[in-house]
């Protein structure tokens, strides 16, 4: 099949974690992908990466809060398959009483807005593919609260609405809506920068977790969802470890 021929995935957030993996395994799957995140150097490190193991893959510095820039994006693709809403991420876990709305803002714009900006953008191509794919990743805050976390449990919230309203607006159309909800996910970076750099207080969260899931973990989740038969719609994917039961309980050991 010529490069030309190749369903094309976008990923957003992939300069590392889940969207880095997500984009290798769709890579892998036979998906032409086109990386997006605001640092370029990453996002290109990983187009040379792909491209030396063989598959087609492309770099495009981007921030999906800013919707010039999205539409821009949207207007260079000669077409879109599949989109893979990951950009987002967590800062804080303040209580209510004293967070940051500028955190809260932040989070907002990117998980949620960002993934509006990118869906609008690109529903078009996604339709007049014939077979177009939107996944959000959200995660398990989106579906339970928990204390310390109530701007990025909003967030995710909103997000988990969007992708279910999406699915009710445009049934009857070739596009499936699909949402992946990761729990507790070990990366190099999330925790990190939720607690701004505080790598001890980031190493905690995963303290005596026997084997958190991992951002190839989730990625092969997504790539199996995504490639099912066009007439399948995954909806929903929760993705825990075993260790953990839910937001509120998880098994340590030790």
């Amino acid at each position: 099949m010529t490069a030309a021929a190749l369903p094309v995935a976008v990923v957003t957030g992939a300069s590392s974690g889940i969207g880095a993996a997500t984009a290798r395994h769709l890579a892998a799957a036979g998906h032409r992908v086109v990386l997006t995140a605001r640092r370029k150097d990453r996002i290109e490190a990983l187009a040379a990466e792909l491209a030396e193991a063989g598959h087609q893959a492309t770099a495009y510095a981007l921030d999906v809060t800013d919707r010039p820039a999205v539409d821009a994006f949207a207007a260079s693709l000669d077409r879109c398959d599949v989109l893979v809403n990951n950009a987002g991420g967590a800062l804080g876990a303040d209580p209510v009483a004293s967070g940051d709305p500028e955190d809260w803002r932040r989070m907002y714009e990117v998980n949620v807005i960002g993934t509006l900006h990118m869906t609008q953008a690109l529903l078009p191509a996604l339709t007049g593919s014939g077979a177009g794919t939107v996944v959000v990743v959200s995660s398990t805050a989106g579906h339970a609260t928990y204390e310390g976390g109530a701007g990025y449990v909003a967030a995710k919230h909103g997000a988990r609405v969007l992708a279910e309203t999406l699915r009710l607006e445009i049934v009857g159309t070739p596009v499936r809506v699909i949402e992946v909800a990761p729990g507790m996910v070990k990366t190099e970076e999330f925790a990190t920068t939720r607690f701004r750099g505080d790598t001890e207080r980031a190493a905690k969260v995963y303290e005596g977790v026997p084997d958190p899931l991992s951002a190839d973990d989730v990625a092969d989740t997504i790539t199996w969802a995504v490639t099912r038969p066009p007439h399948v719609n995954i909806d929903l994917l929760v993705v825990r470890p075993r260790a953990q039961a839910s937001n509120h309980k998880v098994h340590r050991e030790g």
